[in-house]
């Protein structure tokens, strides 16, 4: 299949990002040639073992962690279960969880199965946010309990990019005797990271946000942390994750990281510098548009603009018929007419959470690509505004 990329503005990086080339180039020898499995004892497997562990040392490298406490998964939901269920078997005797509202569906969905199980007790606190996405860290202090097994918060808001104090809030669990997870899928490889300084004990990423293949991930888990395997099997991971281990994707992930390293302040200037300036030409040209979110303490790549009155379906529609690539910050596009979980636990007014959209960039976008969606997306609004029965110029 040969995908038409003619012409694509690309800002949709939060949903997914391109495989760099580089990646691409570090997995191909083991989709080809070194084909062996690297828990043989012979030679020829033996290098393909040694691979995975270059690319662990290279996860652990941007994380700031060792690399025996780096742990291989399919994906970032897999390592979000796993850590959350492992802190349960762990500590069966506690069933209290403390998450937020605003969790990527990970998370999210996985504690209200674990709050509905009656037969489980277990039962949940969903710390609330502020207006601009922050988090009440005096609720937080009084949600935690000698029953409270885990406390899961993200590290940076998918929708929003709002980052969460999760040092210090890992450092308050500590003290308490409580693991920490975070979903740290949003945060990697943009931010700066030092996982040896925090009381971290769990942390999530995923691949294919950060220039990697989709169906790789990691999971972290600080030494000393006690860890109850989620896939039972064979000794792959060191006993921690069974199944034979996804190779090339493996390799390439820890080549994403290299990359992700070596352009993290490219990542926090200009990406940023870029973002920024899209912020302001869209604020600017269009009226009754607002931003979502706490504007300084956020990603250097993700703005959330809420246009009102207008459908956010309808707006990525018509950015389509541009090659705009985007997302909505409504639920519209799975087919709810509900707005996002996020901006409603935001207190976002219902007449702009359901024409709020998300542009996440990387360091593929150009001023080229931003100049471009500032100059068509006035007239988007416009034009659906013209249609829309709420709307009274």
């Amino acid at each position: 299949m040969q995908c038409n990329t003619d012409n694509v503005v690309y800002m949709d990086n939060n949903a997914t990002t391109r495989i760099a080339p580089e990646v691409v180039d570090a997995m191909m020898p083991f989709l080809t040639d070194c084909y062996g499995n690297p828990s043989s004892m012979h030679t020829f497997g033996g290098q393909v073992g040694h691979a995975i562990e270059q690319a662990r040392s290279s996860v652990a490298n941007l994380l700031g962690a060792d690399a025996n406490e780096i742990v291989f998964t399919s994906c970032g939901t897999e390592s979000d279960s796993t850590a959350i269920l492992s802190a349960l078997q762990t500590y069966p005797e506690k069933r209290h969880i403390v998450t937020t509202r605003v969790e990527h569906p990970a998370v999210k969905s996985l504690c209200e199965n674990l709050d509905n199980l009656t037969g489980h007790k277990h039962r949940v606190t969903w710390l609330k946010v502020e207006a601009d996405g922050t988090l009440d860290m005096e609720q937080y202090k009084e949600s935690l309990s000698d029953d409270t097994a885990i406390v899961s918060v993200m590290w940076a808001n998918n929708e929003t990019g709002v980052i969460f104090p999760v040092k210090e809030m890992a450092q308050i669990a500590k003290e308490r005797g409580i693991l920490f997870h975070t979903d740290g899928v949003q945060a990697v490889g943009k931010i700066p990271m030092n996982l040896r300084d925090t009381k971290i004990d769990f942390l999530s990423m995923s691949g294919h946000k950060l220039h990697a293949p989709k169906g790789v991930g990691v999971l972290y888990v600080a030494k000393g942390t006690p860890f109850i395997p989620f896939l039972n099997g064979g000794h792959q991971e060191h006993g921690r994750r069974g199944g034979t281990e996804n190779v090339a994707s493996i390799v390439g992930l820890g080549t994403a990281c290299d990359l992700a390293a070596a352009n993290m302040e490219e990542e926090n200037t200009r990406v940023r510098a870029l973002r920024d300036k899209l912020e302001q030409g869209l604020l600017s040209s269009v009226p009754k548009s607002l931003l979502n979110g706490n504007k300084e303490n956020r990603l250097p790549n993700t703005s959330n603009i809420s246009f009102e009155y207008v459908e956010g379906e309808a707006i990525l529609l018509h950015m389509n018929q541009y090659n705009i690539c985007a997302s909505s910050g409504s639920a519209c596009t799975s087919g709810s007419l509900e707005p996002s979980h996020v901006l409603r636990a935001m207190g976002v007014p219902f007449t702009a959470a359901h024409g709020s959209i998300r542009f996440s960039l990387s360091t593929y976008n150009t001023e080229e690509d931003v100049d471009f969606v500032v100059e068509k997306m006035p007239a988007i609004i416009a034009n659906l505004r013209e249609m829309s029965p709420f709307w009274e110029e």
